[in-house]
Protein backbone atom coordinates (compact mmCIF):
# COMPACT_ATOMS: atom_id res chain seq x y z
CA UNK A 1 0.00 0.00 0.00
CA UNK A 2 1.49 3.41 -1.06
CA UNK A 3 1.24 6.59 0.79
CA UNK A 4 -0.94 8.16 -1.78
CA UNK A 5 -3.76 5.11 -1.28
CA UNK A 6 -2.78 5.73 2.23
CA UNK A 7 -3.84 8.93 2.62
CA UNK A 8 -6.91 8.42 0.51
CA UNK A 9 -8.18 5.87 3.45
CA UNK A 10 -7.47 8.53 6.22
CA UNK A 11 -9.44 11.07 4.11
CA UNK A 12 -12.55 8.12 3.86
CA UNK A 13 -12.09 8.04 7.61
CA UNK A 14 -12.17 11.51 8.52
CA UNK A 15 -15.28 12.14 6.37
CA UNK A 16 -17.34 8.69 7.59
CA UNK A 17 -16.62 10.40 11.07
CA UNK A 18 -17.78 13.52 10.17
CA UNK A 19 -20.61 12.26 9.45
CA UNK A 20 -21.17 10.00 11.97
CA UNK A 21 -20.67 12.97 14.07
CA UNK A 22 -23.36 15.20 12.40
CA UNK A 23 -25.74 12.41 12.43
CA UNK A 24 -25.23 11.37 16.00
CA UNK A 25 -26.14 15.26 17.07
CA UNK A 26 -29.68 15.24 14.53
CA UNK A 27 -30.59 12.31 16.88
CA UNK A 28 -29.52 13.59 20.45
CA UNK A 29 -31.60 16.66 19.58
CA UNK A 30 -34.31 14.47 18.08
CA UNK A 31 -34.23 12.34 21.38
CA UNK A 32 -34.53 15.77 23.60
CA UNK A 33 -37.15 17.18 21.59
CA UNK A 34 -39.04 13.19 21.84
CA UNK A 35 -38.78 13.53 25.77
CA UNK A 36 -40.16 17.32 25.86
CA UNK A 37 -43.41 15.58 24.10
CA UNK A 38 -43.75 12.62 26.21
CA UNK A 39 -43.30 15.07 29.68
CA UNK A 40 -45.94 17.13 28.26
CA UNK A 41 -47.82 14.57 27.36
CA UNK A 42 -47.48 12.53 30.84
CA UNK A 43 -48.48 16.26 32.35
CA UNK A 44 -51.37 16.30 30.34
CA UNK A 45 -52.91 12.43 31.13
CA UNK A 46 -52.79 13.14 34.71
CA UNK A 47 -54.29 16.65 34.54
CA UNK A 48 -57.35 14.57 32.33
CA UNK A 49 -56.57 12.00 34.77
CA UNK A 50 -57.92 14.19 37.76
CA UNK A 51 -60.13 15.92 36.06
CA UNK A 52 -61.97 12.43 35.30
CA UNK A 53 -61.94 11.49 39.26
CA UNK A 54 -63.36 14.52 39.95
CA UNK A 55 -66.48 14.31 37.79
CA UNK A 56 -66.49 10.75 39.27
CA UNK A 57 -66.30 11.46 42.68
CA UNK A 58 -69.36 11.69 45.16
CA UNK A 59 -71.14 15.20 45.51
CA UNK A 60 -70.53 16.23 49.08
CA UNK A 61 -73.46 16.02 51.30
CA UNK A 62 -75.47 19.32 50.96
CA UNK A 63 -76.33 21.09 54.00
CA UNK A 64 -80.62 21.43 55.16
CA UNK A 65 -80.15 25.25 54.84
CA UNK A 66 -79.02 24.87 50.80
CA UNK A 67 -82.02 23.11 50.35
CA UNK A 68 -84.16 25.70 51.72
CA UNK A 69 -86.53 27.47 48.62
CA UNK A 70 -85.47 30.95 47.66
CA UNK A 71 -88.25 32.58 49.50
CA UNK A 72 -87.06 31.64 52.92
Amino acid sequence: MNVDELNQRLIDIEVKLAFSEDLIERLDETVVRQQAQIDALMRETARLRDRLADMQAPAAPRALRDELPPHY
